[in-house]
């Protein structure tokens, strides 16, 4: 009877272990962290009205230019009051990088800053040809990740640090105190931003104080002109296209096509001489 009874006590003991055993192997499971989620409710910053008030006075501004500002004013203004960088710069910087967002690394890549890759990156890779062949390029799941990226790499790197002694509504400061620290190579990069600020005159969303974000209703989407497309290889099937590369002007991009800059700015829309790496203009 003893032995019975010590036999059923040892199966019991082995059923209850082995019950235990395989729950703690079901609840050991991590969960995998989802990546950050898109602003589904972008306040206004009254872009609308901004824009509407540019085409105004001028009807010969880059309307790429235009339909981006109305899309990412708003985030380069949160980005300033989170990170003290001024909006103009941020979104004058989105605007040249990304080629108003037509850049194939902005398009296919939400990266709108050409930010490569760099020591301690872990997330999505593209490579595009810059400074060197197949140099490595942050790939994004949404463009305000991109944003919020920019703000972190000049605030989280120690020459950049002495931008942060200037004003927010400093905008001309900031424009050389980036191509002093090496932010570009290129000689005209302050000029170039300086004018874009002032062309469409993105001085005043530095002026957005943080109590109008609340303020601000967002506008109606039937108020929000649709975006422009862009032109697609298959439309220019009947001419050729070029890739902007590191350093191209529409002027050198004449010369190697034999046209003159007029005509490349014609046959492409453009009302300015700004490029941005990756952009493909038309060659007919």
């Amino acid at each position: 009877m003893k032995l019975k009874s010590y036999i059923l006590i040892a199966f019991l003991s082995f059923f209850i272990v082995s019950c235990g055993s395989k729950k703690t192997v079901v609840s050991s499971k991590k969960k995998i962290p989802k990546e950050t989620t898109s602003i589904k409710k972008m306040p206004s910053v009254k872009q609308n009205q901004h824009v509407k008030n540019l085409t105004k006075k001028n009807k010969n501004l880059n309307k790429y230019t235009l339909t981006y500002i109305k899309k990412y004013a708003p985030l380069a203004v949160i980005k300033m009051h989170e990170y003290k960088i001024p909006a103009s710069i941020t979104l004058a910087q989105g605007i040249l990088e990304s080629g108003n967002g037509r850049s194939v690394l902005a398009s296919k890549s939400n990266n709108h800053f050409g930010i490569k890759c760099h020591k301690g990156w872990t997330g999505k890779k593209v490579y595009h040809d810059d400074d060197k062949k197949d140099d490595c390029f942050r790939k994004y799941k949404y463009v305000e990740n991109s944003y919020n990226d920019h703000s972190k790499f000049l605030t989280t790197r120690k020459r950049y640090a002495f931008l942060f002694n200037y004003r927010t509504t400093d905008y001309k400061k900031w424009a050389r105190g980036l191509k002093k620290a090496g932010y570009a190579t290129d000689r005209k990069y302050p000029t170039k931003l300086i004018k874009i600020i002032e062309d469409y005159k993105l001085h005043e969303f530095d002026k957005v104080k943080k109590s109008d974000l609340k303020k601000y209703k967002r506008e109606e989407k039937k108020n929000t002109p649709k975006s422009t497309p862009v032109p697609t290889t298959e439309k220019a099937a009947t001419g050729k296209t070029h890739t902007v590369k590191k350093g191209e002007t529409l002027y050198s991009i004449s010369r190697k096509y034999n046209i003159t800059v007029q005509q490349l700015k014609k046959i492409n829309n453009l009302t300015d001489n700004t490029l941005g790496i990756g952009q493909k203009l038309i060659i007919k």
